[in-house]
């Protein structure tokens, strides 16, 4: 397994193929059988909105914003004034919208869910990236996703300047400690999926050093060296050798990347990235009525 993996797998990762299943679901939750309050506004009563950013962020999400209002109304018009993976400051106004008064407002709510949702993803993954700055040392995202918006949050990552782990159980093998003890051993469990014929690259999650040598002997392809400490990071990269990549997980939080970084591994993995979500601060504002 090379370096370039994860950058591959990325490549291979459809985003969007549950877009319009992921905004149908947010539609039908928020709107059901109909916009009661929006009855308050003429049918045919024209509006002009504008997004508003309230603190500095990375946009993400601008194809779930839009296909909110496709699905409302696809003759709203919107003009975006910055594009997913920019940064962006407090108080710049994202983008402007045209079209009916009430799609407008029936609109909002789940609009601004998925791009200020989106946006915290790719803003706290660019923190994070930040703290690795000047080390060969890359971070990746993990499963810990919020359910239905997997592939959102990993495509929010790589706009955040992150790079996605695997997709799902599908797409990828981490042997981790129930499968090894399932199996009787670290290498019984390798030697058992080698023996599937399978061509898709093996991580192993590790331990202990000991463990360390017995996976590379028994060919996995990657470790996980799981909640070790910075010291014991340290050894394993001596004892690995450049033999296989060392992902880092566990054990360590935000102000200690740059010293994991240090260590020489090669990946470290973040479940906040993903599910420690904050929304950033957004606002819609209706005006122009007509």
């Amino acid at each position: 397994m090379s370096s370039s993996l994860f950058d591959r797998a990325a490549t291979r990762m459809d985003y969007f193929a549950d877009l319009g299943e992921s905004v149908r679901l947010a539609m039908t939750e928020d709107l059901g059988s109909g916009d009661l309050t929006a009855t308050l506004i003429q049918p045919d009563r024209q509006a002009h909105a504008s997004v508003i950013i309230r603190e500095e962020a990375i946009l993400c999400g601008t194809r779930w914003f839009d296909a909110v209002y496709e699905a409302v109304d696809p003759t709203v018009r919107i003009q975006w004034h910055a594009r997913d993976g920019d940064r962006v400051l407090a108080g710049a106004l994202l983008c402007e919208l045209s079209g009916s008064a009430r799609t407008l407002v029936s609109g909002e709510r789940a609009a601004l869910n998925f791009l200020q949702s989106l946006s915290g993803t790719a803003t706290v993954t660019a923190r994070y990236v930040a703290q690795l700055a000047g080390s060969s040392t890359r971070l990746l995202d993990t499963r810990k996703t919020i359910p239905g918006l997997r592939r959102a949050q990993k495509y929010a990552v790589k706009c955040g300047g992150g790079f996605n782990h695997r997709a799902g159980l599908h797409d990828g093998i981490l042997i981790k400690e129930n499968h090894i003890s399932a199996a009787g051993g670290v290498r019984a469990a390798i030697y058992a999926l080698r023996a599937t014929g399978t061509q898709v690259p093996i991580e192993v999650e590790v331990e202990t050093l000991v463990q360390i040598e017995e996976a590379i002997a028994a060919g996995a392809d990657m470790l996980l060296l799981d909640n070790f400490s910075l010291a014991e990071m340290r050894q394993a990269v001596t004892l690995a050798a450049g033999r296989v990549p060392l992902e880092a997980s566990g054990g360590f939080d935000f102000d200690d990347l740059p010293a994991v970084a240090a260590t020489g591994v090669d990946y470290v993995s973040v479940g906040a990235l993903t599910k420690h979500l904050r929304a950033v601060d957004l606002s819609m504002r209706i005006s122009g009525f007509a």
